[in-house]
C-alpha cells in the first residue's frame, strides 16, 4: 500500500475527527457504487478504506510514524536502513547487519567455505548463480530460487443480506481481474479472508502473492446493526396501535408477518426471534404511528371528546 496520509490527502499531524472526515468524503466520492462505469473505483475504494484501517490503528499509525513498519504493517529492519549519513547502518559498529555480515552469508555454507570454492563454480568462477539455494537454507548453485510475489491488501463492502446468506460477491483485483468470493459461513465485520496466489506475480517467474481481503458490512437503508441483533422501524396506522392487527416486518430474507396487540405502545419494541443476523439474533421493530396526512374532522372531533371526556397522562408534568 502506498503512504496511507497520501492516500487519504491528509497530513501525518492530523486529527482522528478531520481522518474521519477526510474518508468519509473520499469514500463517497469513489465508492463503486458511484462510478460504475470506472473498472478502477473499486481498487481505489479499497486502497482508501485500507489507509483509513490502518491510521485509526494506534498501535499501527505510531510504529508507521516512527519508521518501525511500512504501510503494508510490514517491520522495518534498522540493518537494511540509511542512518543519517547516507550509509547503511550497521555498516560500522551500529545495530543490525552489517555490509559483511550480508555478504558472508550470500557465500558461504555451513562451514564457512564459500560455496563451489575449488570446482569452478564458486565466486568469480564459471556457471556462478547468485539466485540459487540448498534444502538446508545456504546458497548453492544450478537450481533457480523462485522469489514469491508480494501479498496485496483489499476491502470487500459487503451488504448484510449477503453476509446472511454466505453470497459470493465480486471482488476486482489490483490488476483489473473480477472475482466471485464466496463469503464464509456467518462472516463477520472486519473478518479478513486470504485468496491464495491472487495476489501480485513474482518478478522472478515463482508463485504470486496472495490476497488478503478485508470484508465491510454496508451500512443498510433500513436495519441498525447491534452485534447480530437487527433494529428496524415500522410506521402503523392509529387503529392499528389500539385495535392490534398485522404487519409485514422486512427480514434480511424477505418479510415476515407481525402480531401487534391490542393497545400496543410506540415507544416499546416487539421481538422477532432469530431473525436477526446468521440467525444468531433477533430483529427489534420499533413501532411509528402516522396519522392521515390530510387531517380528518371525524378523527379530530373523536380526540376532542376523548381529551375532554377521558383524559389520561403520559408525561410527570
Amino acid at each position: 500500500m502506498r503512504d496511507p496520509y497520501t492516500v487519504l490527502g491528509v497530513p501525518k499531524s492530523v486529527s482522528e475527527k478531520d481522518l474521519k472526515t477526510a474518508y468519509r468524503k473520499l469514500a463517497k466520492a469513489h465508492h463503486p457504487d458511484q462510478n460504475k462505469d470506472d473498472p478502477k473505483a473499486h481498487v481505489r475504494f479499497a486502497e482508501i478504506s485500507s489507509a483509513y484501517d490502518f491510521l485509526t490503528d494506534k498501535d499501527k499509525r505510531g510504529a508507521y510514524d516512527r519508521g518501525e513498519i511500512d504501510a503494508d504493517g510490514n517491520p522495518r529492519f534498522a540493518g537494511f536502513g540509511r542512518g543519517a549519513g547516507g550509509g547503511a547502518r550497521g555498516a560500522a559498529g551500529g545495530s543490525g547487519f552489517s555490509a559483511e555480515d550480508i555478504l558472508k552469508e550470500f557465500m558461504s555454507g555451513f562451514g564457512g567455505q564459500p560455496r563451489g570454492a575449488g570446482t569452478g563454480r564458486g565466486p568469480g568462477g564459471a556457471g556462478w548463480d547468485p539466485f540459487t539455494a540448498s534444502s538446508s537454507g545456504g546458497f548453492q548453485p544450478g537450481r533457480s530460487q523462485n522469489l514469491r510475489g508480494e501479498d496485496v491488501t483489499l476491502t470487500a463492502a459487503v451488504s448484510l443480506e449477503q453476509a446472511h446468506a454466505g453470497a459470493s460477491v465480486p471482488l476486482r483485483l489490483p490488476n483489473g481481474k473480477v472475482l466471485n468470493v464466496k463469503l464464509p459461513d456467518k462472516v463477520e465485520d472486519g473478518q479478513q479472508i486470504r485468496l491464495k496466489g491472487q495476489g501480485l506475480p513474482s518478478p522472478l517467474g515463482g508463485e504470486a502473492g496472495d490476497a488478503h481481503v478485508t470484508v465491510k458490512f454496508e451500512r443498510h437503508k433500513q436495519f441498525r446493526r447491534d452485534g447480530a441483533d437487527l433494529r428496524v422501524e415500522v410506521p402503523i396506522t392509529l387503529y392499528e396501535a389500539v385495535l392490534g392487527g398485522k404487519v409485514r416486518v422486512p427480514t434480511l430474507e424477505g418479510s415476515a408477518e407481525l402480531n401487534l396487540p391490542a393497545g400496543v405502545n410506540s415507544s416499546k419494541a416487539l421481538r422477532l426471534k432469530g431473525k436477526g443476523l446468521h440467525g444468531a439474533g433477533d430483529i427489534y421493530v420499533g413501532l411509528r404511528i402516522v396519522l392521515p396526512e390530510a387531517g380528518d374532522p371525524d378523527l379530530e372531533s373523536l380526540m376532542r371528546f376523548w381529551r375532554d371526556q377521558k383524559p389520561y397522562k403520559v408525561r410527570d408534568s
